[in-house]
């Protein structure tokens, strides 16, 4: 797993009811919280169930599997650490066990390349990917490699 140390680059900010999934990625593990009385999916983390008020949750493993929901590709970058990256894409994935929700983050060629490791125009709305794992500033977070047919 190639390590990106600078700084500059975002990190997740923890708090509590995300550090679950902080947690189990740092296994590999993609994770979502789901009510434990109502079963329904929740994300971005929280303490109550949208759908019952609930405050009883539990974390339930994903394939880590989904397609591109949405993408842009930033013109110019907005912060200087990722300009050296570019052009690079941000991407919104829907998950294939859970359609309503989405997890942003990049498409790259695989869990160790660099952010602008897929060209531009290989970017498809409906592209199935699968999760990949990198290291940023210590903690694992998710990036997303095209899906081998």
């Amino acid at each position: 797993m190639k390590t990106y140390t600078n700084e500059a680059l975002l990190s997740p900010v923890l708090d509590d009811d995300g550090a679950p999934f902080w947690q189990y990625a740092a296994q590999g593990e993609l994770r979502i919280q789901a009510c434990s009385d109502c079963g329904e999916l929740r994300f971005p983390p929280r303490p109550c169930c949208p759908h019952c008020h609930s405050f009883e949750s539990e974390w339930r493993k994903m394939s880590g599997r989904g397609r591109v929901w949405s993408y842009v590709i930033p013109h110019p970058p907005l912060l200087p650490a990722y300009a050296e990256q570019a052009p690079y894409n941000a991407i919104v994935v829907e998950l294939a066990e859970a359609p309503r929700i989405r997890l942003v983050g990049n498409l790259v060629s695989g869990p160790e390349a660099p952010l602008n490791s897929v060209l531009p125009e290989r970017l498809r709305i409906g592209a199935r990917v699968q999760v990949a794992f990198t290291e940023v500033n210590g903690m694992s977070v998710p990036r997303w490699v095209l899906e081998r047919a």
